[in-house]
């Protein structure tokens, strides 16, 4: 079997990558919202501009799918007019911040954090910056962001914003929201200057730190960061609704039917799901069929990739086995379903792990796509007994 292959960089709006269904568009919407408006707007240019697929990510961005070289210039225009891209294409690329999507409105300093952190992005100094490298603002009393992934996070201890290196156990205390954006700006010029960044152009905080360079005493501190809350599942939450959908993905019409539900914006939130502040009704979405409130959904519990023909990677079909095998699913058993070893949708361990492979399944029990399977060459008509068992 050929290894998959690791690309090393996320795709953007300026940067498509190809996929077996066409060039993936990634949109990172400011603040990690979109009004009803825009909404609108983007679930009109998914099924203009590509397939009409449209990804939810644990970055808390978006993927427009489908995408030919034809439609992508047209597509920018319209991402454009939307207040949606970046003019510069590299100060598209590094705007990576994932901001607690529970904050409170424009004035809370989450949001006002973000905002400058999105503005400081721009200087030219910060365009070596690795496309993975990332700002976590999770400035709560408690954190909803602790198992997000981020080299630079901007918590609280208490009542007291703090800025953390990740791979720091804990962060220095700053006075304001502008102090907390310049210095954690300042901490990325400094990841840059020590040699945070490989000759093959990655890097990452913690790995950085680990290798044995001390941060400046400039950036550091005792403070721990505020406790942890486990992720959330779909459902209402104290100041809204949580909406999921099967595998991260929506159509146009699931993102039509959310802007219509919407007191508010949408919040894009890393768990895969969009956030409605305001919104406390599950029953708005009793008819779509497709959206998830249910925390209790199997759909919940199954990962599952693009697969083919989607991507060039895997030789079998993903998501529509998937949806198959979810009545079949032991209860409480978890589910991922791998066009390949590479194990994009999940990579962790799981109950059960099917992999394609030359156009059959292994089996994996309680491991990873990579593990050594338990089972060989199985095909979609043996699987529901598998799973039920």
């Amino acid at each position: 079997m050929t290894s998959p292959e690791i690309r090393g960089w996320c795709p953007g709006a300026h940067r498509p990558m190809a996929s077996g269904d066409g060039l993936v568009v990634r949109v990172r919407a400011p603040l990690a919202e979109l009004t009803p408006d825009q909404a609108l707007g983007l679930a009109e240019a998914a099924e203009r501009y590509g397939n009409g697929l449209i990804d939810l990510t644990n970055r808390a961005n978006l993927q427009l799918r489908g995408v030919t070289q034809g439609t992508h210039a047209p597509l920018l225009d319209a991402l454009a007019r939307l207040g949606l891209l970046d003019a510069d294409p590299g100060v598209e690329g590094r705007r990576n911040i994932v901001i607690d999507p529970f904050r409170g409105g424009a004035d809370d300093r989450q949001t006002q954090i973000s905002t400058h952190l999105a503005t400081g992005l721009a200087a030219a100094d910060l365009a070596p910056l690795p496309s993975k490298f990332g700002f976590v603002v999770d400035a709560g009393a408690n954190r909803h962001l602790a198992a997000t992934s981020g080299d630079i996070r901007i918590e609280a201890s208490g009542g007291t914003l703090i800025l953390r290196a990740d791979g720091s156990a804990t962060g220095l205390a700053v006075r304001t929201p502008e102090d907390a954006a310049q210095i954690a700006l300042d901490l990325a010029r400094w990841f840059i200057a020590s040699g945070g960044i490989g000759a093959d152009g990655r890097g990452r905080m913690a790995r950085h730190l680990g290798a044995g360079h001390t941060l400046p005493e400039a950036f550091t501190g005792e403070l721990a960061p505020n406790a942890a809350l486990p992720a959330p599942q779909p459902g209402p939450v104290p100041t809204g609704l949580l909406v999921a959908a099967g595998f991260g993905q929506l159509g146009p019409d699931d993102l039509r039917t959310l802007a219509a539900a919407a007191p508010g914006p949408l919040r894009i939130t890393p768990w895969r799901m969009l956030f409605l502040p305001g919104l406390t009704k599950p029953s708005a979405f009793a008819a779509q069929g497709t959206l998830i409130t249910n925390p209790t959904d199997p759909l919940l519990r199954i990962h599952a990739c693009t697969g083919a023909p989607g991507c060039p990677q895997a030789s079998v079909e993903t998501r529509r086995l998937a949806r198959d095998l979810a009545k079949h699913l032991a209860p409480g058993a978890t589910l991922h379903v791998s066009g390949c070893a590479k194990g994009c949708a999940h990579p962790a361990a799981s109950d059960l792990t099917l992999v394609g492979r030359a156009g059959l399944f292994d089996l994996v029990t309680h491991g990873t796509p990579w593990d050594d399977p338990d089972r060989h060459g199985l095909s979609p008509a043996d699987l529901p007994d598998l799973i039920t068992g």
